[in-house]
Protein backbone atom coordinates (compact mmCIF):
# COMPACT_ATOMS: atom_id res chain seq x y z
CA UNK A 1 0.00 0.00 0.00
CA UNK A 2 1.53 3.35 -1.18
CA UNK A 3 0.43 6.25 0.81
CA UNK A 4 1.43 9.68 1.35
CA UNK A 5 1.84 11.92 4.31
CA UNK A 6 0.19 14.58 2.85
CA UNK A 7 -2.63 12.07 1.72
CA UNK A 8 -2.61 11.04 5.19
CA UNK A 9 -2.92 14.51 6.76
CA UNK A 10 -5.99 15.24 4.20
CA UNK A 11 -7.76 12.11 5.35
CA UNK A 12 -7.79 13.47 8.84
CA UNK A 13 -8.63 16.99 7.98
CA UNK A 14 -11.99 15.74 5.67
CA UNK A 15 -12.60 13.59 8.12
CA UNK A 16 -12.86 16.10 11.30
CA UNK A 17 -13.90 18.96 8.79
CA UNK A 18 -16.80 16.96 7.60
CA UNK A 19 -16.69 18.19 3.75
CA UNK A 20 -13.75 18.08 1.04
CA UNK A 21 -14.31 22.50 0.73
CA UNK A 22 -14.02 22.70 4.78
CA UNK A 23 -10.65 20.71 4.70
CA UNK A 24 -9.20 22.47 1.98
CA UNK A 25 -9.66 25.90 3.64
CA UNK A 26 -8.02 24.05 6.71
CA UNK A 27 -5.17 23.07 4.79
CA UNK A 28 -4.53 26.00 2.36
CA UNK A 29 -5.38 23.67 -0.74
CA UNK A 30 -7.88 23.79 -3.15
CA UNK A 31 -10.77 22.01 -3.00
CA UNK A 32 -9.59 19.49 -6.24
CA UNK A 33 -6.15 19.02 -4.56
CA UNK A 34 -8.11 17.93 -1.58
CA UNK A 35 -10.12 15.80 -3.74
CA UNK A 36 -7.40 14.30 -5.53
CA UNK A 37 -5.23 13.90 -2.42
CA UNK A 38 -8.34 11.46 -1.55
CA UNK A 39 -8.60 9.95 -4.59
CA UNK A 40 -5.05 8.66 -4.99
CA UNK A 41 -5.56 7.42 -1.33
CA UNK A 42 -8.41 5.26 -2.43
CA UNK A 43 -6.57 4.00 -5.34
CA UNK A 44 -3.70 2.85 -3.17
CA UNK A 45 -5.82 1.10 -0.76
CA UNK A 46 -7.95 -0.33 -3.10
CA UNK A 47 -11.57 0.51 -1.06
CA UNK A 48 -13.67 3.37 -0.28
CA UNK A 49 -13.09 6.01 2.15
CA UNK A 50 -15.42 8.26 2.49
CA UNK A 51 -19.69 7.60 1.17
CA UNK A 52 -20.52 10.76 -0.52
CA UNK A 53 -23.67 12.95 0.00
CA UNK A 54 -25.13 15.90 -0.58
CA UNK A 55 -24.39 17.67 3.29
CA UNK A 56 -20.93 16.17 2.97
CA UNK A 57 -18.48 13.30 3.68
CA UNK A 58 -18.46 10.10 6.21
CA UNK A 59 -15.90 8.12 6.71
CA UNK A 60 -16.53 4.03 5.66
CA UNK A 61 -15.88 1.34 7.80
CA UNK A 62 -12.32 1.19 6.05
CA UNK A 63 -12.03 4.49 6.15
CA UNK A 64 -12.25 4.86 10.02
CA UNK A 65 -9.77 1.87 10.26
CA UNK A 66 -7.59 3.47 7.82
CA UNK A 67 -7.78 6.91 9.64
CA UNK A 68 -6.93 5.16 13.42
CA UNK A 69 -3.10 4.35 11.84
CA UNK A 70 -3.11 7.57 10.47
CA UNK A 71 -3.53 9.44 13.42
CA UNK A 72 -1.01 7.29 15.56
CA UNK A 73 1.71 7.74 12.63
CA UNK A 74 1.17 11.85 12.51
CA UNK A 75 0.85 11.83 16.04
CA UNK A 76 4.27 9.71 16.02
CA UNK A 77 6.02 12.31 13.50
CA UNK A 78 4.47 15.27 14.81
CA UNK A 79 6.39 14.05 18.58
CA UNK A 80 9.59 13.46 16.23
CA UNK A 81 9.78 16.90 14.74
CA UNK A 82 8.97 18.66 18.42
CA UNK A 83 12.17 16.08 19.50
CA UNK A 84 14.36 17.01 17.25
CA UNK A 85 13.83 20.95 16.97
CA UNK A 86 13.93 21.38 20.83
CA UNK A 87 10.19 22.02 20.86
CA UNK A 88 8.71 22.55 24.53
CA UNK A 89 7.34 19.16 25.60
CA UNK A 90 3.37 19.44 25.45
CA UNK A 91 2.99 16.70 28.07
CA UNK A 92 0.71 19.14 29.74
CA UNK A 93 -1.47 19.69 26.65
CA UNK A 94 -4.86 19.11 26.99
CA UNK A 95 -7.25 19.86 23.83
CA UNK A 96 -11.30 20.68 25.12
CA UNK A 97 -13.75 20.84 22.81
CA UNK A 98 -17.25 22.18 23.89
CA UNK A 99 -20.84 23.32 22.93
CA UNK A 100 -21.57 27.01 23.17
CA UNK A 101 -24.04 26.94 26.00
CA UNK A 102 -20.89 25.22 28.47
CA UNK A 103 -18.64 28.09 27.66
CA UNK A 104 -19.39 31.39 29.45
CA UNK A 105 -19.49 29.61 33.14
CA UNK A 106 -18.20 25.89 33.37
CA UNK A 107 -15.55 25.70 31.32
CA UNK A 108 -14.69 29.43 32.55
CA UNK A 109 -14.46 28.33 36.00
CA UNK A 110 -12.84 25.53 35.50
CA UNK A 111 -10.24 27.02 33.77
CA UNK A 112 -9.62 29.55 36.36
CA UNK A 113 -9.14 26.71 39.22
CA UNK A 114 -7.10 24.61 36.95
CA UNK A 115 -4.72 27.21 36.19
CA UNK A 116 -4.86 28.29 39.99
CA UNK A 117 -3.65 24.98 41.16
CA UNK A 118 -1.82 23.23 38.17
CA UNK A 119 -0.04 25.91 36.34
CA UNK A 120 1.77 24.17 33.84
CA UNK A 121 -1.13 22.66 32.41
CA UNK A 122 -2.14 24.42 28.96
CA UNK A 123 -5.61 23.80 27.91
CA UNK A 124 -6.37 24.52 23.80
CA UNK A 125 -10.20 25.36 23.68
CA UNK A 126 -12.50 24.85 20.62
CA UNK A 127 -16.32 25.86 20.94
CA UNK A 128 -18.74 24.41 18.08
CA UNK A 129 -21.53 22.08 17.61
CA UNK A 130 -21.82 18.30 18.44
CA UNK A 131 -21.28 17.03 14.94
CA UNK A 132 -17.87 19.12 14.62
CA UNK A 133 -17.29 17.99 18.08
CA UNK A 134 -17.39 14.30 17.61
CA UNK A 135 -15.68 14.24 14.42
CA UNK A 136 -12.90 16.15 16.02
CA UNK A 137 -13.09 13.61 18.79
CA UNK A 138 -12.76 10.60 16.32
CA UNK A 139 -9.86 12.04 14.64
CA UNK A 140 -7.75 13.20 17.71
CA UNK A 141 -7.94 16.83 17.25
CA UNK A 142 -9.31 17.03 20.61
CA UNK A 143 -9.30 15.21 23.99
CA UNK A 144 -12.10 15.31 25.70
CA UNK A 145 -15.75 17.28 24.84
CA UNK A 146 -18.44 18.42 26.87
CA UNK A 147 -21.54 18.05 24.86
CA UNK A 148 -25.31 18.09 25.31
CA UNK A 149 -27.74 15.92 24.67
CA UNK A 150 -31.93 15.57 25.48
CA UNK A 151 -33.44 12.46 26.31
CA UNK A 152 -33.22 9.26 25.87
CA UNK A 153 -29.44 10.13 25.82
CA UNK A 154 -28.13 8.13 23.49
CA UNK A 155 -24.69 7.22 22.83
CA UNK A 156 -23.06 10.49 21.30
CA UNK A 157 -22.81 8.26 17.97
CA UNK A 158 -22.54 4.78 16.14
CA UNK A 159 -18.96 4.60 15.30
CA UNK A 160 -16.64 2.30 16.70
CA UNK A 161 -15.14 2.28 19.16
CA UNK A 162 -17.84 3.38 21.63
CA UNK A 163 -17.25 6.83 22.97
CA UNK A 164 -17.05 6.95 26.93
CA UNK A 165 -19.63 9.58 28.31
CA UNK A 166 -20.02 10.74 31.93
CA UNK A 167 -23.04 12.89 32.73
CA UNK A 168 -21.72 15.48 34.25
CA UNK A 169 -25.02 18.08 34.89
CA UNK A 170 -28.74 17.67 34.31
CA UNK A 171 -30.05 21.48 32.64
CA UNK A 172 -33.00 22.93 31.52
CA UNK A 173 -33.81 25.53 29.27
CA UNK A 174 -35.55 28.50 30.46
CA UNK A 175 -37.27 31.68 28.27
CA UNK A 176 -35.53 35.11 28.48
CA UNK A 177 -37.39 37.98 27.94
CA UNK A 178 -36.32 41.59 28.50
CA UNK A 179 -37.48 43.28 31.85
CA UNK A 180 -39.50 45.61 30.55
CA UNK A 181 -41.11 44.28 27.75
CA UNK A 182 -44.67 42.71 27.84
CA UNK A 183 -43.73 39.93 30.01
CA UNK A 184 -42.24 41.68 32.55
CA UNK A 185 -44.90 40.68 35.50
CA UNK A 186 -45.30 37.23 34.48
CA UNK A 187 -43.39 34.73 35.84
CA UNK A 188 -45.03 32.01 32.73
CA UNK A 189 -46.45 32.31 29.95
CA UNK A 190 -48.25 29.88 26.54
CA UNK A 191 -47.00 28.48 23.81
CA UNK A 192 -49.52 30.73 21.94
CA UNK A 193 -48.29 33.80 23.66
CA UNK A 194 -45.13 33.53 22.41
CA UNK A 195 -45.56 32.13 18.57
CA UNK A 196 -45.58 34.91 17.39
CA UNK A 197 -42.70 37.01 19.49
CA UNK A 198 -39.80 38.21 17.47
CA UNK A 199 -37.46 35.98 18.23
CA UNK A 200 -33.26 35.14 18.69
CA UNK A 201 -31.84 32.26 17.39
CA UNK A 202 -28.89 30.63 17.08
CA UNK A 203 -27.09 30.67 13.23
CA UNK A 204 -28.12 27.59 11.34
CA UNK A 205 -26.34 25.45 8.95
CA UNK A 206 -25.77 21.74 8.25
CA UNK A 207 -23.55 21.09 11.16
CA UNK A 208 -26.29 22.46 13.79
CA UNK A 209 -29.74 22.82 14.82
CA UNK A 210 -31.51 26.14 15.32
CA UNK A 211 -30.96 26.94 18.88
CA UNK A 212 -33.24 30.16 20.79
CA UNK A 213 -36.33 28.32 20.21
CA UNK A 214 -38.51 27.28 22.42
CA UNK A 215 -39.26 23.60 20.73
CA UNK A 216 -42.50 22.49 19.48
CA UNK A 217 -43.77 25.95 18.78
CA UNK A 218 -46.98 26.48 16.76
CA UNK A 219 -46.56 27.90 13.37
CA UNK A 220 -43.16 29.49 12.02
CA UNK A 221 -40.89 31.69 14.22
CA UNK A 222 -40.11 34.80 13.30
CA UNK A 223 -36.35 35.19 13.77
CA UNK A 224 -34.87 38.73 12.91
CA UNK A 225 -31.52 38.35 15.09
CA UNK A 226 -29.26 35.16 14.40
CA UNK A 227 -25.89 35.09 16.70
CA UNK A 228 -24.29 31.93 17.94
CA UNK A 229 -23.16 33.76 21.36
CA UNK A 230 -25.34 32.70 24.11
CA UNK A 231 -24.03 36.12 26.07
CA UNK A 232 -24.76 38.01 22.84
CA UNK A 233 -28.54 36.38 22.02
CA UNK A 234 -28.87 37.94 25.85
CA UNK A 235 -27.88 41.31 25.44
CA UNK A 236 -30.17 41.65 22.47
CA UNK A 237 -32.96 40.35 25.04
CA UNK A 238 -31.75 42.95 27.35
CA UNK A 239 -31.77 45.86 24.71
CA UNK A 240 -35.45 44.84 24.02
CA UNK A 241 -34.70 42.96 20.03
CA UNK A 242 -37.06 39.62 20.82
CA UNK A 243 -36.98 36.83 23.23
CA UNK A 244 -34.63 33.14 23.29
CA UNK A 245 -34.11 30.30 25.22
CA UNK A 246 -31.23 30.12 27.91
CA UNK A 247 -29.77 27.02 29.54
CA UNK A 248 -30.40 26.75 33.46
CA UNK A 249 -26.42 26.30 33.56
CA UNK A 250 -25.83 30.19 32.30
CA UNK A 251 -28.16 31.40 35.51
CA UNK A 252 -25.55 33.63 36.86
CA UNK A 253 -24.71 35.01 33.55
CA UNK A 254 -27.79 36.79 32.97
CA UNK A 255 -27.02 40.54 32.08
CA UNK A 256 -29.04 43.67 33.68
CA UNK A 257 -32.40 43.91 31.86
CA UNK A 258 -33.27 40.17 31.25
CA UNK A 259 -35.85 37.77 33.09
CA UNK A 260 -36.26 34.38 32.85
CA UNK A 261 -39.89 32.85 32.62
CA UNK A 262 -41.34 29.54 32.13
CA UNK A 263 -43.80 27.95 29.30
CA UNK A 264 -46.11 26.29 31.35
CA UNK A 265 -48.43 24.35 28.40
CA UNK A 266 -45.26 22.56 27.14
CA UNK A 267 -43.15 19.87 28.18
CA UNK A 268 -40.16 20.95 30.59
CA UNK A 269 -37.19 20.97 27.94
CA UNK A 270 -34.70 18.94 30.25
CA UNK A 271 -30.76 18.57 28.34
CA UNK A 272 -27.92 16.54 29.77
CA UNK A 273 -24.58 18.06 29.63
CA UNK A 274 -21.78 14.98 29.17
CA UNK A 275 -18.19 14.53 29.19
CA UNK A 276 -16.85 12.87 26.17
CA UNK A 277 -13.66 11.10 25.05
CA UNK A 278 -12.43 7.90 23.70
CA UNK A 279 -11.92 5.25 25.39
CA UNK A 280 -8.49 4.22 26.94
CA UNK A 281 -6.27 5.81 29.33
CA UNK A 282 -6.08 9.67 30.05
CA UNK A 283 -3.00 11.20 31.00
CA UNK A 284 -2.32 13.17 34.20
CA UNK A 285 -3.30 16.81 32.35
CA UNK A 286 -6.69 15.65 31.02
CA UNK A 287 -7.17 14.20 34.04
CA UNK A 288 -7.04 17.02 36.51
CA UNK A 289 -9.00 19.16 33.43
CA UNK A 290 -11.75 16.54 34.39
CA UNK A 291 -11.72 16.70 38.28
CA UNK A 292 -11.95 20.50 37.78
CA UNK A 293 -15.07 20.53 35.49
CA UNK A 294 -16.90 17.87 37.66
CA UNK A 295 -16.51 20.35 40.39
CA UNK A 296 -18.08 23.13 38.60
CA UNK A 297 -20.53 21.10 37.52
CA UNK A 298 -21.45 19.76 40.63
CA UNK A 299 -21.71 23.36 42.03
CA UNK A 300 -24.30 24.26 39.19
CA UNK A 301 -25.82 21.45 40.08
CA UNK A 302 -26.77 22.98 43.42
Amino acid sequence: MDVTLVGLRVLREVAERGTFTAAAQALGYTQSAVSRQVAGLEQATGVLLFDRHPGGVRLTNPGRALLAHAVTALDALEAADRELSGAADDSGRVRLGFIPAAGAVLVARALATLSRQSPRIQVITREGATPSLLRALRTGALDVALLSSRPPHRSPDADDPPLHAEPLLEDHLVLAVPAEGRFADRTGVTAQEIAGETWIAGTTGTDAPLLGIWPGLPGRPRVHHAARDWLTKLHLVAAGMGITTVPSMLLSAIPPGVRLITVDDLPEERRRVSLVRLPGSTTPSTDALIHALRRHAADLAE
